[in-house]
């Protein structure tokens, strides 16, 4: 065996379609587009969502509602996951490396399911009603990140 030998796989390599060149090939004159209407002439592209005149789907389906492009999104954790730090003080840097959350830079929000056995200091940027009542009992503190205190 050597380099002379080694071909591609059989039928694994297909020559390009090579249209307009004459009536021998199959796809001479007209190259395959047919004779006549819209999709024939030179120039021709379709819009995105065309479907041959009919309605397109985007249009025909009813539009609700409204997107509030300042919409916040928070991360949610429990207190339940927070209860295994044995961390005094917990950040969302602690959370990310925990795997709790997936970016430092999230905003994150404390929810009230679970207990805190010890007291610690939760920075998020929200807690629930019931999740600072939890923590505060535990003796802890809830402290809110990006508020003047």
């Amino acid at each position: 065996m050597n380099l002379s030998n080694i071909h591609p796989a059989k039928n694994s390599r297909k020559n390009r379609k090579r249209i307009g060149r004459g009536p021998g090939c199959g796809y001479g004159k007209t190259s395959g587009r047919g004779s006549k209407g819209q999709k024939a002439g030179s120039g021709y592209s379709r819009k995105r969502g065309f479907e041959g005149g009919q309605m397109p789907l985007v249009r025909r389906v009813p539009k609700r509602g409204f997107t509030n492009k300042f919409r916040k999104e928070y991360s949610e954790v429990n207190l339940e996951r927070l209860d295994t730090f044995k961390k005094e003080k917990i950040t969302p840097k602690d959370m990310a490396e925990a795997g709790l959350i997936n970016k430092e830079s999230e905003n994150v929000k404390i929810l009230g399911r679970g207990e805190v056995s010890s007291a610690k200091s939760i920075h998020a940027h929200k807690f629930s009603k019931s999740a600072q009542e939890k923590i505060e009992k535990a003796g802890g503190k809830a402290i809110l990140i990006g508020s003047q205190e």
